[in-house]
């Protein structure tokens, strides 16, 4: 099992989500995050005062996968939320040791 966690820009959250459920991905979880990267960061100007923005709102997206999925996953979110712009994003991929729901006490791959 897997832990594929995305940070995406925040008009691209309904492709992604689209694309995940066109692969079979039922569920995920989204944060708003705030960061910056080799981008570091614009500026903008505000009632004709210049003034840096160093910290960009975007989305993180994390999504628990059997770790045969997670190429699919990978591709879904790579594709969906490409714009060819600075600041698209990464996708980081980690492993989870247990999971277990609730609801159910169903355990790993049964619980996901």
């Amino acid at each position: 099992m897997k832990i594929v966690m995305a940070i995406i820009k925040p008009f691209k959250l309904e492709e992604v989500r689209d694309a995940l459920t066109g692969i079979g991905v039922h569920g995920l979880t989204v944060t708003e995050v705030k960061g910056y990267g080799r981008q570091k960061g614009h500026t903008e100007i505000y009632r004709g005062a210049e003034y840096a923005v160093s910290f960009l709102p975007k989305l993180k997206i994390e999504v628990a996968v059997a770790s045969d999925q997670v190429t699919k996953v990978i591709d879904a979110i790579s594709t969906s939320a490409k714009t060819g712009q600075i600041g698209d994003g990464k996708i980081f991929v980690y492993a989870i040791d247990q999971a277990v729901r609730i609801r159910t006490g169903e355990t790993d791959a049964d619980a996901l």
